[in-house]
């Protein structure tokens, strides 16, 4: 629930992509990061979700006190941890409730009963605004951007996380989609859940509304503030932060 980010240094390729990023995100709030297009955004919730080309070359990552960094993927998961991709894979020959159940039964270590995972299921997908036909297909196959979008929001429904972080879910989205999106997310709010979204524009933090907005150029946090801040980028754009940031003094590593 309580992330806390201490100097995060990320590089990929020998290339240094993260430049010491502090951030704490406190238990029941919801974070979003903007920024320009190869600034660092999606890196950083790859990286702390485990994303194997990266390298983390310094700095920590405590989730609840524990250092997600030095466990392994699946091991993060376990503890909490959710990555909501930007770009969903398709699983052929895997439907998705199936694929719900066997990812419900490794988070929890225990066999999952079916009059429970039904009754789970149905919920979620009322929310969602979705019918059954669409578990009984095989994983983001043959779906929309927007339904595999959908369906990365069921997954989180289903598998109940306390922290999420966010990879562009609203890229590519219509209206209507990002609609029924904020609203699953909406319904995970608690004191228990927490998320992080990167996002670029300031029409989802109209549906999921933020605690706070943090502004990430050249690998690093250089302005936070309210959701004013959105509105702020959405009028006069990146090039003031730029500046702004241009000015600011790097971190050393």
């Amino acid at each position: 629930m309580n992330l806390e980010i201490k100097d995060l240094w990320v590089s990929i390729d020998n290339e240094m992509i993260l430049k010491g990023v502090n951030l704490h995100v406190p238990a029941g709030q919801f974070h979003a990061i903007m920024g320009p297009n190869g600034n660092g955004k999606s890196t950083l919730v790859k990286a702390i979700a485990g994303a194997p080309e990266y390298t983390i070359e310094r700095g920590e990552v405590l989730y609840n006190g524990v250092n997600v960094l030095e466990l392994e993927p699946d091991e993060r998961a376990r503890q909490g941890l959710y990555l909501a991709f930007q770009y969903p894979v398709e699983i052929p020959g895997v439907t998705v409730a199936n694929f719900l159940r066997l990812a419900i039964q490794a988070r929890t270590g225990k066999e999952v009963e079916f009059m429970d995972f039904y009754k789970k299921l149905t919920r979620a997908l009322e929310i969602l605004d979705w019918d059954e036909s669409w578990v009984n297909r095989y994983l983001n196959q043959g779906f929309s951007g927007g339904e595999k979008k959908r369906n990365e929001i069921l997954q989180m429904l289903m598998l109940e996380p306390s922290f999420a972080l966010m990879d562009e879910t609203d890229s590519g989205l219509d209206i209507d989609a990002l609609k029924v999106v904020a609203k699953g997310v909406n319904a995970m709010r608690s004191a228990n859940f927490s998320a992080l979204m990167i996002t670029h524009y300031n029409r989802l933090l109209e549906f999921i509304v933020p605690d706070m907005v943090h502004i990430m150029v050249d690998g690093r946090i250089v302005k936070s503030g309210g959701k004013e801040l959105a509105v702020e980028l959405e009028a006069n754009g990146y090039e003031p932060v730029k500046a702004m940031a241009a000015s600011q003094p790097a971190a050393a590593f």
